[in-house]
């Protein structure tokens, strides 16, 4: 293969040569373009986003703007922060605006490339969304770039959690918005469950660049979002199947699969479980499915998860700790009641388990996007799974200066306490030289181990893992000053360059907050302390280049290829020197369970001896070849997840798009009127359906339209048998059902009919919708079990989805039609009276099966937000029959028949 690509690139068919050959010719026209540029004033510069909008409408496309967009947003740069783009930030903000994914190595200066690709699409005043991996860097990105995408004349906004929802429109509205991955995908899913057109703060999906695009879209893409409420569920249970966790032996009672993160009860288990429960039948009946599924949760729990690896346990709660990059993750939780199994393992306050009100996967929510660009410094080994899922190609870009970093080969030893030992002894080495060293862990439990080992060897050193998260930027800025040793869990998208010699604006800053001032409280003083610390860090700087730059050790192999090179990547930016090594054991995870056999193999043959290492090319091969397994593993999760999470996209997005025509309908009660006739014509088509029926049905569908409409609806219906008549009789029913809408609307007036008949709408909808995905996921997690069958589960899901789809819509149609004639107006008083007289002893309760729902009278803007809420959320009221009604008179429910003959039959 090695030799096949080198063919290609000797011949110069590289996809990837040629895209940047291309993109080198359109550096040559920006480039010329810069004497020009360089004589417009400020002002000229700001009027930029108006000239171009105005080329845009007169029919020119971005890429007849791209040059000159370019040429001016390099210009502002340089003015307003002293930064100029080189050659390959051009190619690369050419690569983002085409929709690929730049990867650019760490400290090429991604963050500056973005403005370029940024600035061009927000010229189309659709909007722009630049999405980072937490919110510090959203808001550093906005602050740092601010200026130059203000000098050209666009606007820019920020989101944050918690902030209020005016403010968070006001930053969607603006040509260019920063934020987190999960807060634009939340903000999509609050959207699609608003009440009016106004509380909506998103303005659709143009163009986004995603910031640390593998990070986002691979490592995150497994956990999908969800906006969850309560349940009703007894949290006591979980304490109970914990208890019983604690009894059961591994090994005896259940057996572990780690590789698959599984477990399952054996048969001694499930007896032994059913002896403590004292219910012999525990794991056979359903009644007892939901105890036997948390003692399950619980195992897991107990086995599967651990703390400061998994989780951590801070301020009395469980706080996930992300795998890939170690960050908490505030505000998640792990669903199917492992979540609560983990509270009651670590004796902290159970919480009640979640159901899901709106959910969609992170793959779907950035396929939303027109147009999706990335950048990252490591994506290549996951290129395959960018095109097959986002169809994104990778364009790898070329670096300002050459990478001189030298990487060693891995040391494998046969124990872990072998090297840990070893990984120490080298930092205390190299540290002794004064050069600046990162060691890399797996988890925050290794890095604690670690940092056991430097402290008894007397090396000072900052700990950066999950639980210091609010000082990562402050560590990692001076991870290069000379004699620095930082040790961290997880280096992936940290977002702050490790600058050799120290980076002397942090200094600064972190000098006048200890006098407790700002950089904006008093500038001249910052100014002052920044040239000091300048002049400090870069004597520094030469020596630490004289040691050999910074030190990379690698204490543990992650399980992507992509994660360590991102490690490696911290060290050797633009042209610094630097030096890797990582350090592996037979005994950790990735070797044990993915190559174990074989590597202990190939040790064996080589011999070795305790504390001793060995690097050999087949040691590495077998290594790589572990990863490439786990990286396959971990794309066909999400494969699988993805495939799954389709089905219920396809559902998502009509939901949603109904709801979107709702919020905006000018003629929403001629579409409840279309409802109402869709329900009568649905049950009147029931009639006649069978055909191989000894008679029709239409009994049934008499009752069914009464109950759906109001009593004596369908008394044109009897006595009809023959199919002739009962056609003759339906445009009767229909018509009777429009006049008695028009009286309804009427009463109501023009207004307020439609505010109510929206909201009736909007409610039902996402009643309905929320038990849809309940039921979906219960269909979800016993679908797995169709494959005994010899039956595929995916297809099982799409078929049993669809029907449950449908029943839904039947649901919505059915309950929109029921509120849309019984609703009625009560004045305030009247209410009050209704209240009282509920609460009142002579109150009589009536066994009509016919209530009537209240609304709220035309003044309810001033005290309430949601119109027409009685109608739907509020207890429906029963009538009450004071007065005795006698056999022959006419019916009350105005149907024209006496009340023996209609609701009086029964009686």
């Amino acid at each position: 293969m090695g030799f096949l690509n080198g063919v290609i690139k000797a011949l110069g068919l590289d996809p990837n040569d040629r895209a940047v050959a291309k993109y080198e010719k359109k550096t040559q026209v920006i480039d010329s373009l810069e004497p020009e540029v360089e004589k417009l004033s400020d002002e000229e510069l700001a009027r930029s986003a108006e000239i171009f909008g105005g080329r845009l409408e007169n029919g020119e496309s971005l890429d007849d703007i791209l040059p000159d967009v370019f040429a001016r947003v390099r210009e502002v740069s340089k003015r307003a922060l002293g930064l100029r783009h080189f050659k390959e930030q051009l190619i690369g903000g050419m690569a983002l605006h085409d929709g690929n994914i730049a990867e650019m190595k760490t400290g090429e200066g991604k963050t500056l490339v973005a403005t370029l690709a940024v600035a061009l699409n927000a010229m189309t005043k659709k909007g722009v969304h630049v999405v980072t991996v937490n919110d510090y860097l959203a808001a550093r990105d906005a602050e740092w770039m601010g200026p130059v995408y203000r000098g050209m004349g666009l606007t820019v906004g920020v989101i944050s959690p918690f902030m209020p929802d005016d403010a968070r429109k006001a930053a969607y509205q603006c040509d260019i918005t920063y934020g987190t991955n999960s807060e634009f995908g939340f903000d999509y899913l609050r959207d699609n469950m608003a009440i009016q057109k106004s509380q909506q703060v998103q303005r659709g999906h143009n163009y986004c660049i995603v910031d640390e695009v593998d990070s986002i879209l691979i490592d995150e893409a497994r956990t999908p979002l969800i906006i969850s409420g309560p349940s009703e569920d007894d949290t006591e249970p979980y304490r109970v199947a914990d208890a019983v966790a604690r009894e059961l032996i591994k090994g005896t009672d259940f057996e572990v699969d780690e590789k698959e993160r599984n477990l399952a009860l054996t048969e001694a288990g499930i007896a032994k479980t059913e002896r403590i429960m004292k219910l012999p039948n525990l794991f056979t009946d359903f009644a007892n499915s939901s105890l036997a599924h948390k003692i399950v949760q619980a195992l897991k729990a107990h086995h599967l998860f651990q703390r400061d690896v998994h989780y951590v346990v801070k301020d009395g709660e469980i706080v996930i700790v992300d795998e890939f990059t170690g960050r908490l993750m505030f505000g998640r939780r792990y669903s199917d009641g492992l979540h609560q199994a983990i509270e009651a393992k670590e004796r902290v306050r159970v919480g009640r388990e979640n159901q899901t009100l709106a959910t969609i996967t992170l793959q779907n929510y950035f396929r939303m996007y027109k147009k999706l660009a990335g950048m990252t410094g490591t994506a290549k080994t996951e290129a395959e799974e960018f095109k097959e899922i986002y169809g994104l190609n990778v364009i790898v870009i070329p670096t300002h200066k050459p990478m001189i970093r030298k990487d060693n080969p891995d040391a494998v030893y046969k124990t872990a306490d072998e090297k840990y030992t070893a990984a120490a002894d080298e930092v205390a080495e190299y540290h002794a030289k004064g050069q600046p060293i990162l060691v890399g862990t797996a988890s925050i439990e290794h890095s604690e181990r670690v940092s056991k080992l430097l402290r008894a060897r007397k090396i000072p050193h900052n700990v950066l893992n999950a639980k210091v998260h609010d000082k990562e930027a402050a560590i990692v800025a001076q991870a290069g000053r000379f004699g620095a040793v930082t040790v961290a869990t997880n280096m992936a998208g940290r977002g702050t360059d490790i600058v050799l010699g120290g980076n002397a604006e942090f200094l600064a800053r972190e000098e006048l907050e200890k006098e407790g001032k700002s950089p904006a409280d008093d500038p001249q003083l910052y100014a002052e302390v920044l040239e000091k610390y300048k002049k400090i860090c870069a004597e520094e700087h030469d020596k630490v280049i004289a040691t050999g730059g910074l030190r990379i050790i690698g204490t543990e192999r992650h399980e992507s290829r992509r994660i360590d090179n991102q490690l490696r990547g911290r060290s050797g930016r633009q042209g610094d020197p630097g030096e890797s090594r990582f350090y592996i054991a037979l005994e950790d995870d990735l070797i044990r369970l993915f190559g174990g056999d074989k590597i202990s193999a190939i040790m064996d043959k080589l011999g070795m001896e305790k504390g001793e290492s060995l690097d050999h090319p087949l040691l590495s091969k077998a290594i790589e070849n572990a990863q490439k397994k786990v990286e396959e593993m971990h794309f066909d999760i999400r494969k699988q997840l993805l495939a799954y999470d389709n089905v219920m996209n396809r559902q998502r997005e009509a939901v949603y798009a109904e709801r979107g025509e709702i919020l905006e309908d000018p003629n929403i009660v001629e579409r409840t009127l279309e409802v109402l006739e869709d329900t009568a014509n649905a049950q009147l088509d029931k009639a006649f359906a069978d055909k191989n029926a000894d008679e029709p049905d239409i009994k049934s569908v008499t009752v069914r339209l009464n109950a759906l409409f109001w009593p004596g609806v369908a008394a044109c219906l009897e006595g009809v048998d023959s199919e002739q008549a009962f056609e003759e009789a339906r445009p009767r029913i229909i018509e009777e059902i429009r006049a008695r809408f028009r009286q309804k609307t009427e009463e109501l007036g023009p207004e307020l009919s439609a505010q109510i008949y929206r909201y009736i709408f909007l409610e039902v909808l996402d009643a309905n919708w929320k038990e849809h995905l309940l039921a979906m996921d219960e269909l979800r997690r016993g679908i797995g079990l169709r494959a005994i069958g010899q039956k595929d589960p995916l297809v099982e899901y799409q078929f049993e989805s669809f029907n449950l789809f449908q029943e839904m819509l039947v649901r919505v149609r059915e309950s929109i039609t029921e509120f849309a004639l019984r609703v009625s107006v009560v004045s305030r008083d009247e209410e009050r009276e209704m209240e009282n007289a509920r609460r009142s002893k002579n109150w009589k309760e009536s066994r009509d099966p016919f209530e009537m729902p209240q609304a709220l009278p035309g003044n309810y803007n001033d005290e309430m937000e949601n119109p027409g809420v009685t109608a739907t959320a509020q207890k429906t009221q029963p009538i009450v029959n004071d007065v005795k009604i006698g056999r022959n008179d006419p019916c009350p429910c105005g149907s024209g028949k006496k009340y023996k003959q209609c609701c009086g039959r029964n009686k």
